[in-house]
């Protein structure tokens, strides 16, 4: 299968290091975030990977080449604003293809293993998409989210364990059959309508995962690693 991870953001939380250099290029353990996906990538079997890029979106090209150095084939998606998660990855289609590929965001630092990513492809049966979640209670902020007793993606009600989306996923194309090419969208709005057509299912992971979308938790992220915890 293929692989988008998205590097389109201009990382406004982590200024002024952003203001150089592109967040998926900031370092944990003296390692790109991106890098670490590209060989965790490579070592699933899932080489041929699409990178949407936007605010120095040259550095990135430059820093990881055509993906050989780290065991995959990059595609790059180029655009000249940035286009939002939905768009962007609407952008980047002609590049996926037509069968279910995965979505990994550029600033989240995680163990999530993604060699489990062609077997959800392959089992989507009626879906347009999976989503990994993680406990809001590791997350505060975010769209309260659960899965119900069928595995479905739902919104947070009352009595549920609440939710966030981890920003790893596997997609239909048809998922963003209404998204219109080359125009911004926000994600939201899709997750949204999908769920209530119960056409999302959704999995829980409890194991390493960060956003690392403040300076904060880069410095928790490198600290994890000194330490041996990750």
């Amino acid at each position: 299968m293929k692989a988008m991870i998205l590097a389109a953001g201009r990382g406004e939380r982590m200024r002024p290091f952003t203001d150089t250099c592109p967040k998926p290029l900031l370092e944990v353990g003296g390692t790109p975030l991106i890098v670490w996906h590209l060989r965790r990538l490579a070592k699933a079997g899932i080489t041929d990977v699409v990178i949407n890029h936007a605010w120095l979106g040259a550095m990135i090209e430059e820093r990881l080449g055509d993906g050989s150095s780290y065991g995959v084939n990059i595609r790059y998606s180029a655009e000249e604003t940035a286009l939002e998660t939905a768009g962007g990855i609407a952008k980047a289609l002609p590049l996926l293809g037509d069968e279910p590929f995965a979505v990994i965001n550029g600033d989240i630092f995680t163990d999530y293993d993604f060699a489990r990513l062609p077997t959800i492809a392959q089992n989507l049966d009626e879906n347009l998409g999976h989503l990994v979640m993680v406990k809001k209670a590791d997350y505060p902020t975010g769209r309260d989210l659960a899965i119900n007793a069928h595995g479905k993606a739902t919104l947070c009600e009352e009595g549920d364990q609440a939710m966030t989306f981890a920003g790893v996923a596997v997609y239909r194309p048809a998922f963003f059959a209404d998204i219109v090419a080359g125009q911004a969208a926000a994600l939201l709005p899709s997750l949204m309508g999908s769920m209530e057509k119960s056409q999302l299912q959704a999995e829980s992971f409890s194991g390493l995962w960060l956003d690392v979308g403040t300076v904060e938790r880069l410095n928790q992220a490198d600290a994890m690693l000194k330490a041996g915890l990750a």
